[in-house]
């Protein structure tokens, strides 16, 4: 009896660290997207003249978005599918879900090697990233 006992409570430790851990995945994603999300309204708010093209400001915008772009895929392991914005396509389809990130990573690295001078520049960039921010929500947020 102690044995079945002891090996339920094991089995039900596992499950909820299992949940903890897929929570902390799905917080530290959320908070990743959250930066990227920042970083293009920053970005957006020179675009548009709301405030003054800023060299460093788009530069930390871009390298926020780069980096978080890189390790995205990371934020998406195996058990972690429920609990957020995010759709079932994307453990359905990770190498696309992937391919996505890296193209924002690569194109953050593209503006990055060229940085804007000026508030068009941003605006063009913004094409550029907002694209590709697009192409992965469209297919692999869910709506709310």
């Amino acid at each position: 009896m102690k044995l079945k006992t002891i090996t339920a409570a094991m089995l039900f430790g596992c499950l909820c660290a299992g949940a903890v851990y897929a929570a902390g995945e799905v917080e530290k994603r959320e908070g990743m997207m959250k930066q990227i999300g920042g970083a293009m309204g920053s970005l957006a708010a020179i675009s548009k003249g709301e405030k003054p093209f800023d060299a460093d400001t788009v530069k930390t915008a871009v390298t926020t978005i780069g980096a978080n772009a890189k390790a995205f895929p990371d934020q998406f392991p195996v058990g972690s599918e429920t609990g957020s914005a995010a759709a079932p396509a994307i453990w359905e389809n990770f190498d696309d879900f992937k391919a996505k990130a890296a193209k924002l990573g690569t194109d953050a690295d593209m503006v990055l090697a060229n940085l804007p001078t000026d508030q068009a520049g941003v605006a063009t960039a913004m094409k550029t990233l907002g694209a590709d921010c697009g192409a992965c929500h469209q297919t692999y947020r869910l709506k709310k």
